[in-house]
């Protein structure tokens, strides 16, 4: 079983890498974070998930142990396959789908394409005693609330990615009052600046 690769960053498609490790090329169908960093870095290391199926080996790339023990928690949710996986993975940081799945919020699933309410109760439902309680988020830094959920995914639907999603919407004051549509716009001046 391949469970981490090494190498150097090939290309970089919509959904995968492809890297170079002693002279063969894997294909790697890679998370949000792990093509940002890609995208970053000539060469990279990638914790890996090999799924073995009757017609198909495929490889599932992601930037820490993290992602990938969250990633293999969801292939194990009945409803989930890998690309179902990988769009939860890539729609918010792990932490905040952690926090998602201990506090029960189904609402931050149901955000990602082809995820009812009915799969996102199965996901809150089977997990929430395998994730334990989320960490609250490290001084300085706020956790993030459903309407910068929304806010990220707009901005990943608009082509940036999650960490540049991210850095816009941690520029945006947490003004009270602020609709979620004003701070989308805020976030958007984001990319505005020289």
């Amino acid at each position: 079983m391949i469970a981490r690769l090494h190498g150097t960053v090939e290309s970089i498609g919509r959904d995968s890498l492809i890297v170079s490790v002693g002279g063969v090329g894997f294909k790697v169908r890679a998370s949000a974070a792990a093509r940002e960093l890609a995208g970053k870095a000539r060469t990279i290391e990638l914790f890996t998930h090999m799924l073995v199926r009757e017609n198909e080996i495929s490889l599932y790339g992601f930037v820490n142990e993290e992602e990938l023990a969250l990633f293999e928690l969801l292939l194990g949710v009945s409803g989930i396959g890998p690309k179902a996986a990988l769009s939860i993975l890539s729609s918010a940081p792990p932490e905040r789908l952690r926090q998602a799945i201990a506090s029960g919020e189904i609402e931050v699933f149901t955000r990602v394409p082809g995820i009812g309410p009915k799969t996102a109760q199965t996901i809150v439902f089977h997990l929430k005693d395998k994730v334990g309680v989320a960490p609250s988020a490290p001084a300085g830094q706020t956790a993030f609330a459903n309407d910068d959920i929304e806010i990220v995914g707009a901005l990943t639907a608009l082509g940036y990615s999650v960490a540049e999603a991210q850095a816009a919407l941690a520029s945006v004051p947490r003004e009270s009052g602020a609709t979620t549509e004003e701070r989308l716009r805020l976030a958007l001046a984001y990319f505005a600046r020289p």
